[in-house]
């Protein structure tokens, strides 16, 4: 089984935290969005995971080892391809088209989710779906009355299902899905300039291959500060705490758990939680902290926040507030 990971996208929505690292290496409860997503991903199809391709732009060689060794941490080989122009979900993914061969898994790293069903790999398809409130804004499966797909509507203006698409797709033959994008490209399919994937997976509908539909319990969205911090808060919720907290210093504070605190960090004289992620060596005195991301080698004093992402490397000094700041800031 290959996990195929298209993240060449800057991650514009999630600006300032992106301006100095790409979306999917932005921390969730500890951990980069991408590495609980292949994790999560591993744990689902229950099968050994030989190959993990992630298709990225420019994002220099630290980038690109930390990718390798998350595919590695997960006993798998970490191939790197690279996407140069943005054209679309099956452009992104063609980039990696050495590598689409055999069972495999294509998960856009911009999403997370929590599931409670193991992947049946004889079928030849299956799409990840969430039911949602208001699905004008997504890209959504309608399905027969055996539960098989029959079509896919981009963005419908009309109801025509609740079920959204979020980004995650089995195929049982990446062969199949190889030759589709091809032919979109081959002959200049697209919709507004770009080559979709739903243009390729209607294509193999169309050639008798059955897509299955498979609920997600919860599908969390990190596309933008306030939707990472709620996917930060979820994910400390239903993830069990077992990290060590090494080096960790503590005067005069209370931690109200959900917390996730790595390594040689210093709190004093402060009240931190619940969901709060502080990472790597970060400073904290004097403060109340809820339901906030704090990356690593930053200082906070003075502060009361909640509902807050500060990025790494921070300086930062004030009262109360809501405050989405980026890496390498000094503020107060």
């Amino acid at each position: 089984m290959k996990i195929i990971v298209p993240m060449a996208g800057r991650g514009s929505r999630l600006r300032p935290h992106t301006l100095t690292v790409p979306k999917p290496l932005v921390p969730i409860a500890g951990k980069t969005i991408v590495q609980r997503l292949v994790e999560d991903i591993t744990r689902v199809c229950g099968q050994k995971i030989d190959e993990i391709a992630f298709i990225i732009g420019d994002f220099g060689t630290a980038v690109e080892r930390e990718l390798i060794e998350i595919a590695e941490g997960l006993g798998a080989k970490g191939s790197i391809y690279h996407q140069d122009e943005a054209l679309g979900t099956a452009h992104a993914i063609w980039c990696a088209k050495k590598s689409l061969q055999g069972p495999l898994i294509v998960a856009f790293a911009d999403t997370l989710f929590r599931a409670n069903f193991t992947l049946d790999s004889d079928k030849d398809g299956f799409i990840w779906v969430q039911k949602v409130e208001d699905p004008k804004a997504y890209g959504v499966v309608k399905m027969d009355e055996n539960n098989v797909i029959t079509d896919f509507i981009e963005k419908p203006q009309k109801f025509v299902s609740d079920l959204a698409i979020i980004g995650i797709y089995y195929f049982k033959d990446g062969g199949n899905l190889s030759r589709e994008i091809q032919y979109l490209i081959d002959h200049n399919i697209t919709e507004n300039g770009e080559f979709q994937l739903t243009n390729a997976l209607e294509n193999m509908r169309q050639k008798g291959l059955s897509f299955l539909p498979k609920q997600v319990d919860e599908w969390l969205d990190c596309g933008n500060p306030p939707a990472a911090v709620h996917a930060n808060k979820r994910v400390l919720e239903f993830t069990e705490n077992d990290e060590k907290r090494a080096g960790l210093k503590i005067t005069n504070t209370t931690i109200v758990e959900p917390c996730f605190i790595g390594s040689n960090v210093n709190l004093q004289n402060c009240t931190i939680g619940p969901h709060v992620s502080i990472g790597n060596g970060t400073q904290i005195s004097n403060s109340t902290i809820k339901n906030t991301i704090i990356q690593n080698e930053t200082h906070i004093e003075d502060a009361h926040l909640e509902d807050s992402m500060i990025g790494s490397h921070v300086a930062y000094q004030g009262g109360k507030n809501r405050v989405s700041i980026g890496d390498y800031s000094k503020i107060g």
